[in-house]
């Protein structure tokens, strides 16, 4: 399948006027694509987490088409979130309601989007907190100057709970500047060369932020820090090694690593840590 863009999949949903059973499920497949997500049937053949069409016993009232007390959320994964779909311009709110009478037979999911195929909304649905509404369009989706509407739909599929009400993008960088800030005093009490210490924790920064915006492999540089946690030597090993791929493209660890240009890479300089120095990116 050739790759899509979102500014592509923005300008051929925008201009669809399929029907909702003609067009949801190509539709999300195509979500799947621009997310660089793996679609129901590649990550879950059995449709036991991850699924098109999943049955549910509703919560009173009727469903169109169905028995009583028996419906389809058009798509569900489980522990991340329930997805409903509406035709063009149709009643969000409607599809909404049909998914609070479906989310306890699918085990209460943390998000409830709703969408059309133009417009979305992610209702978040965490225990014990107040709702928060995520809203956007195919045109936001396509907007090269707007990063939010993919970031809220790759949470979807990577981390649910960074949307939880609360949680919020101001709270998260003053935890990463106070995370980073004591691994920056550790090393310089190990007396390590500041500029060198400066330039080594960029890169540190720049591998999180690269993976979580894709242009890393998903979650890549966190599992290079989760699995040598326990031995710097190794994660030392493995980070220049990226840092080596990243400055000319190339592979590391069967994923294809994309050029950084900039002079960010230009070396594969790594500062020794300590373990409990690794454990700042694992758990920013």
């Amino acid at each position: 399948m050739a790759e899509l863009t979102p500014q592509q999949f923005a300008e051929l949903w925008s201009r669809s006027k399929l029907p909702e059973r003609a067009g949801y499920q190509q539709h999300f497949l195509h979500l799947c694509q621009i997310l660089k997500q793996k679609s129901p049937a590649e990550a879950d053949p059995e449709g036991t987490f991850f699924a098109f069409e999943k049955g549910v016993n509703k919560i009173g009232g009727e469903v169109s088409g169905s028995e009583e007390g028996k419906g389809f959320a058009d798509v569900w994964y489980r522990d991340h979130f329930a997805l409903e779909y509406k035709g063009k311009h149709k009643n969000l709110q409607a599809a909404y309601r049909q998914l609070l009478l479906y989310r306890e037979d699918l085990e209460n999911p943390p998000l409830l989007v709703v969408s059309d195929m133009e417009r979305y909304e992610v209702h978040t649905n965490f225990t014990g907190t107040s709702k928060k509404v995520y809203t956007f369009t195919n045109d936001d989706i396509g907007a090269v100057d707007n990063a939010e509407p993919l970031r809220i739909l790759r949470a979807l599929f990577d981390d649910p709970s960074s949307l939880k009400p609360g949680i919020t993008t101001e709270g998260v960088t003053k935890e990463v500047a106070n995370r980073f800030a004591a691994l920056a005093e550790g090393l310089r009490a190990r007396q390590v060369e500041p500029r060198r210490a400066a330039r080594f924790l960029d890169r540190l920064l720049f591998c999180l932020f690269a993976e979580d915006v894709g242009l890393l492999p998903k979650r890549l540089f966190s599992r290079i820090a989760e699995r040598t946690m326990g031995n710097p030597e190794k994660f030392s090993r493995n980070l220049r090694a990226l840092f080596a791929a990243m400055a000319e493209g190339g592979e590391f660890f069967l994923e294809d690593i994309r050029h950084f240009n900039g002079g960010l890479f230009d070396d594969d300089d790594v500062v020794p840590l300590e373990s409990a120095d690794i454990r700042v990116p694992v758990e920013v």
